[in-house]
């Protein structure tokens, strides 16, 4: 039976459920459905917020008893190991039954298992009519430690949205030269930088390009972040993220926020651009095409939103 390489589950709150769709599609050119994705592209889910799973597949088959026999042919080999049932929708599988299942695997891998502390741990799962098994790697979660950052603002944006604003902005090429345009106090960079993407920052307000350094130090990241306005940068990127001044104190005009898009512009060909109130227009007036955008939610603030534009330069 033909099959892809991995299977990947997904977790969102329904306020991010735009961004996760969104994300996935740069990540994977292709969405997400009933929260899985099939695909032949390795991803670390610990590079997103929405990755639960990623299931490295070793064998499938639409018949159970050929899936037991499959993996005893593949003679596996494991001290340490683990097996997990992993439940997809629609799977309707009984308590029970998935336990007897996963002692059929058991039984057909050589090794002592460790539930406790395993060194490699298998899964199996069912959907649509199809059994799969293979290795199992979660997402670690290490990066929710960004969220006790030595510096931060009440207003600067999570960690799941950093993430996957990176992950748009790469399309999952570590490689690219990313800039964070307007990068305040480093929140996005923490993500890149955990990631190991490619960027670098820069920001007007040099107290906050001080908390920026101050923010990857204490995590041992190393990153460029410039003391300067985004039309006195030189260099070129293959992507930029613009996240847009909007708090009390460093809000921006109309007339800025267009001298911001148009001097990224000058050093890249891709943006992808966050702001709190609708600038479509500001945007289709700067030479850039809109190709994507998403809106994500604040959990008990109805009014609140941010607005998400991926775009090209026409």
């Amino acid at each position: 039976m033909q099959m892809n390489k991995y299977i990947y589950s997904f977790n969102c709150d329904i306020t991010e459920r735009e961004l996760c769709t969104l994300e996935s599609k740069y990540i994977f050119n292709e969405e997400e459905k009933n929260k899985l994705l099939f695909s032949n592209i390795k991803v670390d889910p610990s590079s997103s917020a929405f990755i639960r799973n990623r299931l490295e597949l070793i064998s499938c088959s639409n018949d159970y008893s050929t899936l037991i026999n499959d993996i005893k042919k593949e003679s596996i080999c494991a001290e340490g190991f683990k097996i997990e049932y992993l439940v997809f929708d629609g799977d309707t599988t009984e308590y029970t039954d998935r336990l007897n299942k996963l002692r059929d695997i058991g039984y057909s891998i050589e090794g002592e298992p460790d539930y406790y502390k395993p060194t490699t741990t298998y899964a199996l799962c069912y959907y649509e009519g199809i059994w799969y098994f293979g290795v199992s790697i979660k997402n670690n979660i290490d990066w929710h430690k960004h969220k006790q950052k030595p510096c931060s603002f009440s207003n600067s944006i999570g960690v799941n949205i950093a993430k996957a604003l990176v992950n748009i902005a790469a399309k999952a090429n570590k490689e690219k030269k990313l800039l964070d345009a307007c990068c305040g106090v480093g929140t996005i960079m923490l993500e890149a930088c955990f990631a190991g993407n490619n960027i670098e920052g820069c920001d007007i307000n040099e107290k906050t390009c001080n908390n920026a350094r101050e923010n990857l130090s204490h995590f041992n990241y190393t990153a460029n972040i410039y003391h300067s306005d985004i039309k006195d940068i030189s260099k070129r990127y293959e992507a930029a993220i613009i996240d847009l001044p909007y708090n009390l104190f460093t809000s921006a005009t109309d007339t800025e926020i267009v001298n911001i898009i148009e001097s990224t512009a000058e050093i890249t060909d891709r943006l992808v651009i966050v702001s709190t109130s609708d600038i479509t227009n500001l945007i289709s007036n700067t030479g850039f095409r809109i190709s994507d955008y998403c809106s994500v939610s604040k959990s008990g603030k109805k009014n609140f939103a941010r607005k998400i534009w991926v775009c090209e330069k026409n």
